[in-house]
């Protein structure tokens, strides 16, 4: 995209960007498929504190869904709605939240098991003011009697019965407060449903599974607030949006990929976002007809290993990664009928698998709008944060 290449053209690679028409499009489409329903921000999908301002003070996005306690602590100062999305054995953080009433406030726990409440009560007194928690249900789609397991392996509560038993203990247990749900269907919202052979299964997959999660996170929800209230129920992600918001006992949904639409996310027929966020490679070399190389590259996605955790040649249009060598640590060399065009010291745009594995791999985003560079921000990375 040439007006990128202009807006950047000062600029040595690598580095990052977020295209802002892009974003605000993506965002507003996001909104729109929500349908009302508020959308919970995955900051593991931005991670830039800069992007979730923007985001958040959008109508149709409210609150974040952290990926660490760490994290939620640091947002917290800033921040007022935060759920950490997966269970925390972080010591240290945990002795801080409990210490700080703002953050207590603030922040929701993420818990599956008594075992987690009794980690918890291990580190931090039971005296304490109750910590905000939630419930993670095990949404995957079982068949043949539970012999397979179609989803992420994430919680253990899986029925109606069990989440009512551990939302009780909680109930009972001293320095806890249950006030929220959350349900994950990844095997939804995480698989791409076209532009492959497998695409007709995966499509009906989604449906059984759209239909069977919808009875049970009801059911669920009806048996759990017999102990207590409900202040929210999460569910779903970027690929799920019009499915999770569609049952009346979700009360919001998650979404963050779709902000930046990696590319993982062109293989949905339920949605188009458009691409937001790249990086930019320089051309170092040219060890053949037909072949140029770039400097850097292996930004490989977390995932099972395969060709589609490989960052994506994008700009110019027609070029591909050489199958024997991929994206390399140092460097990455190019194929394609663009590849004769580009010379030495020209840019290669990347786009990312996943969304916010990127920051990790650059301190700062530059925030471009038509063909100027708006501002740069810093990523976590920037801000000398690693949370994981």
């Amino acid at each position: 995209m040439r007006r990128l290449d202009v807006a950047t053209r000062d600029l040595d690679p690598p580095f990052a960007v977020v295209d802002l028409d892009a974003l605000r499009a993506n965002a507003a489409d996001l909104a729109r498929r929500a349908g009302g329903k508020p959308i919970r921000v995955a900051s593991k999908s931005v991670r830039c504190r800069s992007i979730l301002q923007t985001v958040l003070a959008r109508p149709g996005f409210e609150g974040i869904l952290a990926y660490t306690l760490a994290e939620a602590l640091w947002l917290a100062d800033e921040f007022d709605d935060i759920v950490i999305a997966y269970p925390t054995v972080e010591r240290a953080a945990l002795r801080q939240l409990a210490a700080d009433p703002q953050a207590a406030a603030r922040v929701t726990l993420m818990v599956d098991s008594v075992e987690q409440l009794n980690f918890i009560d291990d580190v931090v007194p039971a005296e304490r003011a109750p910590l905000r928690v939630c419930l993670d249900l095990d949404a995957s789609l079982r068949a043949l009697g539970g012999r397979l397991h179609l989803g992420p392996r994430r919680s253990p509560v899986h029925s109606p019965s069990h989440a009512a038993s551990l939302a009780q203990l909680v109930a009972d247990r001293p320095g806890f407060r249950l006030v929220g749900l959350m349900a994950y269907e990844g095997q939804v919202a995480g698989l791409g449903d076209r532009g492959s052979v497998r695409a007709p299964a995966i499509r009906a997959m989604k449906a059984a599974s759209v239909r069977e999660l919808a009875q049970r996170r009801a059911a669920v929800v009806a048996a759990v607030e017999q102990v207590t209230k409900l202040e929210f129920v999460n569910g779903g992600g970027t690929g799920s949006v019009e499915s999770t918001v569609a049952e009346s006992a979700v009360t919001e949904v998650a979404a963050g990929s779709g902000l930046y639409a990696p590319a993982l996310f062109d293989h949905y027929r339920s949605f188009h976002a458009a691409p937001a966020a790249l990086f930019a490679l320089g051309v170092t070399r040219r060890p053949a007809p037909g072949i140029v190389t770039v400097a850097g590259g292996g930004w490989i996605a977390s995932g099972p290993s395969g060709a589609d955790r490989q960052p994506v040649p994008t700009y110019p249009a027609g070029l591909r990664l050489l199958g024997t060598e991929g994206a390399g640590e140092v460097q990455t060399p190019l194929t394609g009928a663009a590849a004769d065009g580009l010379r030495v010291g020209d840019r290669v745009w990347f786009r990312h698998a996943k969304a916010g594995e990127l920051c990790e791999h650059v301190d700062s985003l530059h925030l471009v709008e038509g063909d100027e560079i708006a501002a740069v921000v810093p990523t976590y990375r920037g801000e000398a944060k690693t949370f994981l």
